[in-house]
This record gives structure tokens, sequence and C-alpha cells, in this order.
């Protein structure tokens, strides 16, 4: 049986696996799941069609799967997925998706710190960082791997790369191409992420590569085409370069230059 708070209120069509663990005053609405082996500490709110994962952590105080803050939401089943071995803070936001069958996701092995926002249609691919106070707005995507420093915005259909690093204090309005370090306000492309990639266990080699595409990309006189075109035809084999040009390719708002 899952250890239930006396204080705690848990909808009796909630979904809650065996050893599940819920602290005192939390909420579990009617359609939330929760995955084996997560702890949901107190004064949690979970809500709306929530789908937690296995061996998550849920802090004081977070509020996952509440209505979207969106002026076109009209109260369709929308959903906040959580993956595997994922941990949401102290006080965190995670709102659902906007319309009918839409989804917030996080993947697993998250980290989302104290006090951050997660909005409407976001998705957090595997092992990405958000610390304290960061806020996303809605339909952003950041890939696997990234680190959003503390106290960072992001405006509205942004990308963050993978393996990508933004800076504490950081105004985003545009993409951050994968693989590089980003900050200020507004937020500018500073140059690759050399320590990150070798914490990942990147081959020097690989390194050697991705700082080549960098200064084509970012230090040569070409055009966005162009060096587009130079990618494709000079280093198409390697993944992480070809990664790079995709990402570029399919930019909406730009990328965050330096």
């Amino acid at each position: 049986m899952p250890f239930v708070a006396d204080s705690a209120v848990v909808h009796p069509r909630a979904e809650i696996a065996e050893d599940v663990e819920i602290g005192p005053f939390t909420v579990v609405g009617e359609n939330v799941k929760i995955g084996a082996g997560s702890k949901i500490s107190s004064h949690v709110v979970l809500e709306g069609w929530t789908r937690i994962g296995r061996n998550c952590r849920i802090n004081v105080g977070a509020v996952l799967g509440s209505d979207p803050q969106d002026m076109k939401f009209r109260g369709d089943e929308s959903y906040v997925i959580i993956g595997d071995n994922t941990t949401i803070r102290e006080y965190a936001t995670i709102n659902r998706g906007t319309f009918e069958g839409e989804s917030t996701i996080v993947g697993n092995n998250c980290m989302v710190m104290s006090y951050c926002h997660i909005a409407h249609n976001c998705v957090l691919e595997d092992r990405v960082i958000m610390s304290s106070f960061a806020g996303l707005a809605g339909h952003i995507t950041i890939e696997q791997n990234a680190i959003i420093g503390g106290l960072v915005g992001i405006h509205q259909f942004v990308r963050i790369g993978q393996n990508a690093i933004v800076g504490g204090g950081s105004a985003v309005r545009q993409d951050i191409l994968p693989f590089t370090v980003a900050g200020g306000n507004p937020c500018k492309t500073k140059g690759l992420n050399i320590v990150g990639l070798r914490r990942h266990n990147f081959s020097p080699e690989r390194i050697s590569q991705m700082k080549r595409a960098y200064k084509i990309v970012f230090r040569s006189k070409l055009s966005e085409k162009e060096s587009l075109e130079r990618l494709n035809e000079e280093m198409k084999d390697v993944i992480e370069v070809r990664h790079m040009a995709e990402f570029i390719e399919k930019s909406k708002r730009g990328l965050a230059r330096g």
C-alpha cells in the first residue's frame, strides 16, 4: 500500500503505485497517476491530468498540472507528463497543455529547482537542469543535457539546444545553438561549451570539429544560408555538426548571435 499522510487529500480514482509516499497536506486530484518509488512531499498540489514517472521526487509546495496561463484555454483535457528519476524542487509550478490532448513534458533524470515555472506545451528532454527562479513561457523546447541558470527568462517558442548552457539572469529571446554557452540581456552566444562537452565525454577530436562548425556559423562573414551549405558540404558526417545544422534550419526565432 502507498503511504499517505493522514492530512493528505487523495482522490479515490487517482492511480497511485504501491510504494509511493505522499506527505502531509498534499492534494492529489482524480486524474493523477504516480509511478512506483516516487515520493511526494508536503503541501504539494497535483491536479489535472498529471502523469509522474518512477522514482521521482516532488518537493514542498510544488504545483503540477494546473490550468495553462493561456487566454486560448477552454478547459480541454490536457497533460503534464514527468519522466522517471526526475526531481521537482520547492514551489516549482508546471502548467498543462492548452488544447485537447496536448502536453507539457519534463523528461527523465531532470532537475527543476525551487520556484521555477514551466508554462503550457513546453518540452524538456532528458537530463535538463533548470536553476532556481528560471521561467519558461509557452511552447519552449529544451534539448537534452542543457542547463538553464537561475533567474533566466525565456521567450515563448524559443529552443535551447542540447548540451547548451544559459548563464544566470539572462533574457532569452532567440534560439540557443546546441553545444554553446550563452548569456546576457539580451542573451547572446559566447562560445562553445567546452567544459560541458568534456564532462559528457566528448572526444577532443569531436570538440575540435564543433569548434570549426561554430566559427563557420558565428565568426565567418558568410550568410546563414551560406554557412549551412558549408556545414552540409564539409562536415555532414559529424553527427553533432549535422544536428547543429538541422537546428539552425528549423529555427523560427533565429539564433541568439554573439
